[in-house]
């Protein structure tokens, strides 16, 4: 009995066509963009599940201008209890950083792989926030939500948190800063602040992000992994000469060449 092989290939490929369709969306999903998007869209759905409508109102993808270009801002919540800044993180393996460090690490099996410190990022987002809506950056709060099933493998700060960990830390401030009033003007400003999301604000946000990620990159501290700054020796051989020395001497005192 003779068999069609090429028969029975295409009829296995049909039975299992939801395999290959699985396949092709986690392929899809480990591409950067789609994995950025899915775990901002995770996020979405915390904030709307995990909170009440009286726990504020949430914006998201909020493109600001700023002086040196743009910052996007994965969602901004406005409420009675404080502005909440909120950047998202969807990744997985071990997460090594402290509040600190210029630079965290990302760990998975074997490999290791470094990633700018999100609260240094968030920062330039805090400020954003606080120039648009015109309040005193000490009364925005940033947090850091981590999806995707990492796990913190170093103690981090209480503004780091893990999927619905970050309902937990927003209720935890119970003490009123704005009024209702105040709470809807400050949306209305942040919407009419927000750049237009069009194909061409995406470009030029991204082209402004390469341009300052191709500037000399900061070195940590040797020592205690702290960002570092230039600095010029004041006495011995190399009087005059610069150096890279650690942001905290002098309780630390790291130093690199610099090349």
């Amino acid at each position: 009995m003779d068999i069609d092989l090429g028969a029975v290939l295409v009829n296995a490929a049909l039975q299992f066509w939801w395999a290959w369709v699985l396949a092709a969306l986690v392929a899809i999903a480990r591409f950067p963009k789609v994995k950025g998007w899915l775990g901002e869209l995770w996020v979405r759905l915390i904030l709307a599940v995990g909170l009440d409508g009286k726990s504020g109102r949430v914006v998201h993808d909020v493109m600001l201008q700023t002086a040196d270009g743009t910052t996007q801002v994965d969602h901004v919540l406005v409420s009675r209890f404080g502005v909440f800044v909120i950047e998202t993180k969807n990744m997985r393996g071990w997460i090594f950083g402290s509040e600190r460090q210029a630079q965290w690490t990302q760990k998975i099996y074997r490999r290791s792989f470094r990633f700018q410190n999100p609260l240094r990022q968030n920062y330039r987002h805090e400020r954003a926030v606080a120039e648009a809506l015109g309040v005193d950056p000490e009364q925005i709060h940033s947090v850091v939500v981590f999806v995707g099933g990492s796990t913190f493998k170093t103690r981090m700060p209480d503004n780091v948190v893990h999927g619905l960990g970050l309902v937990s830390y927003i209720r935890s401030f119970r003490d009123e800063v704005w009024s209702e009033d105040e709470v809807h003007a400050m949306l209305a400003t942040l919407e009419n602040c927000g750049l237009e999301r069009s194909r061409q604000t995406r470009r030029a946000h991204v082209e402004g992000l390469r341009e300052r990620h191709a500037a000399p990159a900061i070195p940590d501290c040797p020592k205690c992994g702290s960002a570092m700054v230039k600095r010029k020796a004041r006495r011995g051989s190399n009087m005059g000469q610069e150096f890279w020395g650690c942001t905290q001497y002098p309780g630390c005192r790291g130093t690199r060449s610099v090349q």
